[in-house]
């Protein structure tokens, strides 16, 4: 029994897939300030202004403010 073969094309534009739409989740949305960082202990990607700085490890390393528990529960600006 033969597996199907996809068949794929590129357009014109140069995309070959319709359905994945373009960009990036994490892609900035002003100059600065709309970016979004990972924190160092949950992963969670959040706006810079929901994370603080923090030693950790002896570097300096940014982390959900005031934590990750109370982070996750606030909505996102």
């Amino acid at each position: 029994m033969a597996k199907e073969e996809v068949k794929t094309r590129i357009e014109a534009d140069g995309l070959r897939y319709r359905s994945k739409a373009p960009g990036s989740p994490f892609a900035p949305a002003g100059a600065f300030g709309g970016s979004t960082m990972s924190c160092f202990l949950c992963g969670k990607h959040r706006p810079r202004s929901m994370l603080k700085t923090r030693k950790l490890l002896g570097k300096a390393q940014t982390v959900c403010a005031p934590s990750c528990k109370e982070a996750a529960e606030q909505p996102a600006p």
